[in-house]
């Protein structure tokens, strides 16, 4: 991917020409010669007609795909951006390594529009988004407003946090891109027996009414266990547990939240999205290489387009339980694109030093700009359609 020096903001992707388009090209100045000029836009109107989508998404799974590496990455510089915390910003903290910046997302058969900050404040002003889940939302909503900020340099911000809710607002647009810190989607009580996760029960689902898009994500909590694990019992119905099967108790908590979500919005009023699962990389098994034990060191992405450890059982319970609602919810599917990025975690470069080890959390810039990137084509595509 070029940047275009003629643009005054970030231009689509200059890809370089299918060798059929090549050849129709060199057809049509050979004809030229011979024909003149009408015979020219004869042929390039028919060669329009064959290859005018070559760059829609339209038709094409934009989650299959490569990462290829690509010179004009990053999208953003995130020194431009004071407010990303810093367990994220893996530059400040002192990696050494640039390669994991200059990856793009390469989708089989079609290719993404570059991401537009100027575009989607325009596209979308007056509305409200808001990310929903734990800290891998937190994440993905950093990164959004960041590359919104960086496009937009001279457009004031305002960013605050009122207790578990952040909101970031660009005034000029009426823009509201906000972080609702929610692990679990479901509630957790406290009680005199202890704290209870209610597998059946959203109280905190009222913040999301009247909301233009939601994006939603909840998976890494529902593993810890011992003093990481923020309850003691877990409740369906009027029965209690000490513990069950986390990924029956994550399905169960899921269709909680999948009824909520058919019950209380209306599709026609907010977009509904689902962030997919976001991998970790603690085992090298997982990509092949036996000998790593985590992500620390990894420079560059799992090759090709399959991750050799298969498909994330939590993802396969996402899509089941999103397949079942009435009412539409979109799967932002990064799983299997996040799962080839072993290079993308802060490893030790997270909090300045050696002393934690995330392979869990990503580096910004970094893979969360492609979640977004995606998320800003699923937003045109359906304004567009």
């Amino acid at each position: 991917m070029h940047f275009n020096p003629l643009c005054h903001i970030h231009c689509e992707s200059l890809q370089p020409l299918p060798l059929s388009l090549s050849l129709s090209l060199s057809l049509s100045l050979s004809l030229m010669d011979i024909f003149g000029i009408s015979t020219l836009v004869i042929v390039l109107s028919l060669v329009h007609h064959v290859h005018g989508n070559v760059t829609s998404t339209k038709g094409c799974d934009i989650f299959q795909g490569k990462w290829v590496y690509d010179a004009s990455y990053p999208l953003y510089n995130s020194a431009k951006c004071s407010f990303i915390e810093k367990e994220f910003d893996c530059l400040k903290n002192g990696r050494p390594d640039k390669y994991y910046l200059k990856y793009r997302w390469q989708p089989t058969g079609c290719s993404l529009t570059r991401f537009n900050g100027q575009d989607f404040l325009q596209r979308f002003r007056g509305k409200s988004i808001m990310f929903v889940g734990d800290s891998l939302s937190l994440n993905q909503w950093q990164s959004l407003t960041c590359m919104l900020h960086t496009a937009n340099p001279q457009t004031p911000y305002k960013l605050f946090r009122i207790g578990g809710l952040s909101t970031f607002i660009f005034p000029a647009y009426n823009v509201k891109v906000m972080f609702s810190r929610n692990a679990f989607l479901v509630d957790i009580i406290a009680t005199k027996a202890g704290r209870v996760l209610k597998l059946d029960s959203i109280e905190s689902g009222k913040m999301w009414k009247g909301i233009d898009f939601l994006i939603f994500n909840t998976w890494h909590w529902w593993l810890h266990s011992g003093r990481k694990q923020p309850w003691d019992l877990i409740q369906e119905g009027n029965r209690l547990y000490k513990d069950m099967d986390r990924l029956v108790a994550y399905k169960k908590g899921l269709n909680t939240w999948a009824r909520w979500i058919d019950s209380n919005l209306d599709p026609k009023k907010t977009r509904v999205f689902f962030q997919g699962v976001s991998p970790d990389h603690n085992n090298g098994g997982d990509w092949g290489e036996r000998t790593a034990k985590h992500c620390e060191g990894q420079m560059r992405p799992v090759v090709g387009h399959q991750y050799p450890a298969g498909s994330h059982p939590a993802e396969l319970v996402v899509e089941r339980v999103l397949h079942s609602m009435s009412k539409p919810a979109y799967l932002l599917n990064v799983t299997t694109l996040s799962q080839l990025r072993k290079d993308g975690h802060p490893s030790v470069y997270g909090h300045g030093g050696h002393r934690d080890m995330d392979c869990s959390h990503w580096c910004l810039a970094g893979v969360p700009d492609t979640w977004n990137q995606l998320l800003y084509a699923a937003l045109i595509q359906r304004k567009t359609n």
